[in-house]
């Protein structure tokens, strides 16, 4: 009776990874030949009427090449006001006015929350427009692409203790800052963070962020599996301890340059994470100091995991103490907690070892 119940869940998952496959595939299809009608060929100027209250001056604004995409969206290197920008074009769907809808509303929330955004580690807003059926947002460019695209680039399990440290507090504080605002990121990854030319990392990719009163259930949530929170997966009331728990799924792809549960699908993921409690493998060389961050992060209890300001005070010290001793993490003496817990456990073992005598 349990497996057929387990063979139903991953038929749900199944089934609706297929229809999440089936529409992204007419998705495509649509979009492929709607994007070119939207840009001007010289130089690259978005097309319509409608400006609207954002500031953007789209006389200013040149679009260059594209070097990243979304399954709504598009993201262009361009010149705005003689700077490098990168622009974000979201386009509308003409015939399907649920999901044209939902993407106005994504994009007015976006803009509205990075409008109000001015720290170090979070992508900077520069001006947005809304010309239907195409919205545009123009940040700023980060030359160094995506932390995924520079993780993917080095040997598994080789970037230095120093550097991840360093990506870590970086993410750590942005996030900090963000949940400081009362706002939920909801779609925390490496192919959410980018790097600047100085390797300082940037959390961007508001589009299903969401300020933490407004944010209710995980239902018709569309956020990305393999980084998901398992309240997030099951649709359940969620709060600012889903990203800390998809910080810990980006601390471990830091710390092996390896794609979480790389061997199953995104549907195969949310099923194992959710009803089997099962995590990525963390590598034997991985420092029990950081093991045993990753796994309160990622605890399958959200009250158990750490506010990010806990974690920067751990990452923190960490670094110092790496920075002056670089043998800090090969060694690792348990809290006075799980000593106790040890013992006890043996006396236990003991006990009924007797009693069987």
């Amino acid at each position: 009776m349990k497996n057929l119940r387990w063979f139903k869940q991953i038929s749900n998952f199944s089934n609706r990874g297929e229809i999440r496959r089936r529409r992204n595939e007419e998705e495509s299809k649509r979009g492929s030949v709607s994007w070119s009608k939207y840009l001007v060929s010289s130089g690259g100027e978005i097309k319509g009427e409608g400006e609207e209250e954002w500031s953007a001056d789209m006389s200013q604004l040149l679009i260059g090449n594209k070097f990243a995409s979304g399954r709504h969206s598009r993201i262009y290197k361009g010149i705005y006001k003689q700077t490098e920008v990168a622009i974000k074009l979201i386009s509308q769907p003409e015939e399907d006015q649920n999901l044209a809808n939902l993407l106005e509303n994504q994009f007015n929330s976006e803009v509205t929350l990075l409008f109000r955004l001015q720290h170090p580690n979070i992508v900077t807003f520069v001006a947005a427009c809304k010309k239907p059926p195409v919205f545009c947002i123009i940040m700023e460019y980060l030359a160094g692409g995506s932390l995924k695209k520079y993780l993917h680039q080095q040997e598994p399990h080789s970037v230095p203790l120093d550097l991840v440290l360093k990506f870590a507090l970086d993410i750590a504080r942005g996030m900090h800052y963000l949940h400081n605002q009362g706002i939920l990121h909801r779609d925390l990854k490496s192919e959410n963070l980018l790097l600047g030319e100085d390797m300082c990392v940037k959390v961007a990719d508001f589009g299903i962020s969401c300020l933490e009163s407004q944010c209710g259930s995980g239902k018709g949530f569309t956020g990305t599996y393999r980084w998901m929170a398992p309240e997030m997966i099951k649709d359940k009331h969620h709060t600012k301890k889903v990203d800390v728990y998809s910080f810990g799924i980006v601390l471990w792809e830091l710390l092996t340059a390896l794609t979480p549960f790389q061997d199953m699908t995104p549907e195969q993921a949310a099923f194992a994470v959710s009803r089997k409690n099962a995590r990525p493998p963390l590598p034997t060389a991985c420092p029990m100091k950081l093991s045993h961050l990753i796994n309160r992060c990622w605890s399958s209890n959200p009250d158990k995991r750490p506010y990010f300001d806990e974690i920067i005070s751990i990452l923190e010290d960490y670094s110092e103490a790496f920075e002056q001793d670089p043998t800090f993490f090969s060694s690792y003496e348990p809290t006075q907690h799980r000593t106790l817990v040890k013992s006890i456990t043996r006396c236990i073992s003991v006990h009924k070892s007797a009693l069987k005598a």
